[in-house]
C-alpha cells in the first residue's frame, strides 16, 4: 500500500508522521496500515458502475439518480466518484473528503452509515484512488483542488446546498474551500484536519538541531507540504478565512504522538493549537476531542464522526 520510504525505516515514528504529514504513500514511511486494515470495502455504498448499469466516463447524469461508483469528466480529467442514499427536499448533499494518500474507500463505512438518512457522495482527488494523475512535473495548489471540487459538486449536487466533511488533508482542503463558496457550502465537518500553519509550527516544535526520528518527522512533514505527495499538492501555510455563520464541527484526536516521546507533548500542543485556529472559520464552530481516538477518528470513533456530520447536515437544512 505504501511506497518505499524516503528516509528509511521509521518504525517508531510512523503514527506521528501519518498525522503530521497527512499523506500516506508520499515517499515517506507513513504507516497508515492501521486505517487501511480498518477500512471496509465499499459495499452497497460504492457498487461499481458495471453492477449498477452505469454508463462510461463522461456520460451525462444528474447527481441524484445513481448509487455506486462512476467516472465523471471534470475539466478534462477522469474523476472517480461514489454516491449513496436518497436526496430529500431541503437536505444538503454531504460530500466526504478523504485524507492524503487515500482513496474514497477509506470513508466508505461512514458513507454507508450516512446514506441511511442523507444523500452522500465522495470522490478521489487527482493522484488518489481511481482518478487521473495530476500532470507530471506540476504542483497543485488550493485553487486547483478547489476548481476540481467545484466541478464535482456541479455534477453531483447541482444547485443543492452542500456539507463538506473532510479527514486530515481532506479537511484542510474543505476548510480552505468553504469561505469562498458560502453560496453553496452550508456546513463543515473537520476530522483531525491538517492544521493551517503546519510547516511553520513544525519548524517551531522540532528544532533545526534535532536528530534521529524527530528530525525525520519534521523533514518528512515539510517535504510532503512542499508537494512530495501523491497529489503533487502544496499544503501551504495561511490564515484561516471566515465562512461566516455556517455550522462547523471540528473533531481532534485524543492521542497520537506517543511514539515520539521527546517531542510528543509539544507535537500534541501544536496540533491542538492548529485545531483551535480552524475554529475561526465560523462563529458557529465547535471543537471536540474524540476520546479514545487517534488520527483516524472515523474508524476509531465512527459514532462521533457520524453524529458530527448528521448534526451539521441537520443544521444546514434548517438554517435561515
Amino acid at each position: 500500500m505504501l511506497e518505499e520510504p524516503l528516509f528509511g525505516p521509521l518504525a517508531t515514528a510512523t503514527a506521528a508522521i501519518a498525522v503530521v504529514c497527512t499523506a500516506a504513500g508520499a515517499g515517506l514511511a507513513l504507516d497508515e496500515g492501521r486505517a487501511g486494515a480498518a477500512t471496509p470495502t465499499a459495499g452497497a455504498a460504492t457498487r461499481t458502475a458495471s453492477s449498477t448499469g452505469a454508463s462510461s466516463a463522461g456520460s451525462a447524469f444528474t447527481g441524484s439518480d445513481f448509487t455506486g461508483t462512476r467516472k465523471i469528466r471534470v475539466d478534462g480529467h477522469s474523476v472517480n466518484v461514489s454516491c449513496a442514499g436518497r436526496a430529500h427536499r431541503g437536505r444538503p448533499l454531504v460530500m466526504l473528503m478523504a485524507g492524503g494518500g487515500e482513496g474514497l474507500d477509506n470513508m466508505a463505512a461512514l458513507q454507508k452509515s450516512l446514506s441511511r438518512t442523507n444523500r452522500v457522495c465522495s470522490y478521489d482527488r487527482l493522484g488518489e484512488g481511481a482518478s487521473d494523475q495530476p500532470a507530471t512535473g506540476t504542483l497543485q495548489t488550493v485553487d486547483d483542488t478547489g476548481a476540481l471540487l467545484t466541478g464535482v459538486l456541479d455534477r453531483l449536487a447541482g444547485d443543492r446546498p452542500v456539507v463538506l466533511a473532510g479527514h486530515s488533508l481532506g479537511g484542510y482542503i474543505a476548510a480552505r474551500y468553504a469561505p469562498g463558496h458560502t453560496d453553496r457550502v452550508k456546513g463543515l465537518v473537520l476530522l483531525d484536519a491538517t492544521i493551517p500553519h503546519l510547516t511553520r509550527d513544525m519548524n517551531r516544535t522540532i528544532p533545526a538541531d534535532a536528530t534521529g526520528v524527530p528530525a525525520q518527522v519534521r523533514d518528512g512533514a515539510i517535504a510532503v507540504n512542499e508537494g512530495q505527495n501523491p497529489e503533487q499538492f502544496v499544503i501551504a501555510d495561511g490564515p484561516v478565512r471566515s465562512a461566516g455563520h455556517i455550522p462547523v464541527e471540528i473533531l481532534k484526536h485524543e492521542s497520537q504522538y506517543a511514539e515520539v516521546p521527546e517531542y510528543g507533548p509539544a507535537l500534541e500542543k501544536m496540533w491542538a493549537g492548529g485545531q483551535r485556529e480552524w475554529q475561526r472559520i465560523s462563529t458557529r464552530s465547535r471543537l471536540t476531542t474524540a476520546k479514545g481516538s487517534g488520527h483516524y477518528i472515523h474508524t476509531d470513533r465512527p459514532d462521533l464522526a457520524l453524529k458530527a456530520v448528521q448534526k451539521v447536515a441537520h443544521r444546514a437544512a434548517h438554517q435561515h
